[in-house]
């Protein structure tokens, strides 16, 4: 039989993406999300309208439905949790930061204080986040400081923090990863990637909040992927393994690769607009732990991942022109 994986945050772009992952390794997948199974088109296990064998989707809420959550993982027994569901959005983190708190650390930790007792975990990861260290200088390694700026940074430090003592008091086998910005096909609109891409596309203009000068690195889903599931298998719990690649560039020359890629002046479609509210000036992260320990590299160049994105939206462009653009909060 095949190991079991659950997915958290399954219809989440990461978790999504994981999900295809797992099931070409032969894995048998439960996904789980607070909302019905999202759109084929944001699902890579999903071609020609079916799902790839080995994955069943669970409708559940850790606001609202631990027990019923955890009387499926009794009944199968996942040897490896994997937590993509969070609120992720960071500005908007700031309108009900209540909200943020509630999902992102004191109902997950219900769902811990629950697994610990279950002897048939063998690792539970955590997707954690660079946010939780703050604006930063240099690359930085895992050992550095939580210093978050906003509260969606606090609640994601606040929920590592928790899992870190879980691990110390009862050797709960937690993992973490923290990646940079991810990107490529399938990611929601909203996302600076392919909401430049459509706008060029259709003509429509991109928004660039505090002139976009704010430093990131961004990094293939795919990558990624690929390096959680390293961590999954191989990583030791009560670990930290940054996922990133080592080129920085501005969210503006961002915009520009992918203007180049569509073949538009992005002067005609650039916007420059107030800064957000606790806005990281720079976060870029060390992966050379991960390269050493598990034996990982990223394998796509930011402009193959442009690429990859643009061929995406032309191929879904009518139906992409049809889904929310814009953020859709859900409490």
């Amino acid at each position: 039989m095949s190991e079991h994986v659950c997915v958290l945050g399954s219809n989440s772009f990461s978790g999504a993406h994981f999900v295809d992952r797992l099931l070409d390794e032969g894995y048998t997948v439960t996904g789980v999300s607070r909302s019905p199974e999202a759109h084929p088109v944001y699902l890579p296990y999903v071609r020609d309208g079916m799902r790839k064998a080995g994955f069943r989707f669970l409708k559940a809420d850790l606001n609202h439905d631990v027990d019923r959550l955890m009387e499926d993982m009794e009944r199968h027994k996942p040897a490896y949790v994997v937590n993509f569901a969070a609120q992720g959005m960071v500005a908007e983190s700031w309108l009900h930061p209540e909200q943020w708190l509630r999902t992102n650390t004191l109902s997950p930790l219900m769902l811990y204080e629950r697994l610990r007792r279950c002897d048939w975990l063998r690792k539970f990861v955590q997707v954690s986040t660079p946010e939780v260290y703050g604006s930063t200088s240099g690359r930085v390694r895992e050992s550095v400081r939580y210093d978050p700026s906003t509260p969606y940074a606090v609640s994601k430090a606040a929920a590592d923090m928790n899992l870190m003592c879980f691990f110390r008091a009862y050797g709960f086998p937690v993992v973490f990863t923290r990646a940079a910005n991810v990107f490529g096909p399938c990611q929601r609109l909203y996302r600076i990637v392919p909401r430049a891409v459509l706008r060029f596309l259709t003509g429509g203009v991109v928004a660039l909040h505090g002139g976009g000068h704010s430093v990131r690195s961004f990094i293939h889903i795919r990558d990624v992927a690929d390096a959680t599931l390293r961590v999954m298998r191989d990583g030791d719990p009560g670990e930290i393994f940054h996922i990133a690649t080592d080129t920085a560039i501005s969210i503006r020359d961002l915009v520009h690769l992918v203007a180049q890629a569509v073949q538009v002046d992005a002067e005609k479609h650039i916007r420059v607009a107030g800064e957000r509210l606790g806005q990281d000036a720079a976060y870029l992260l060390d992966s050379s732990k991960i390269r050493a320990a598990l034996d990982w590299s990223d394998t796509r160049s930011l402009e193959q991942g442009i690429d990859d994105t643009v061929r995406w939206v032309r191929d879904n462009l009518d139906t992409l022109q049809s889904q929310p653009h814009d953020y859709e909060h859900k409490e």
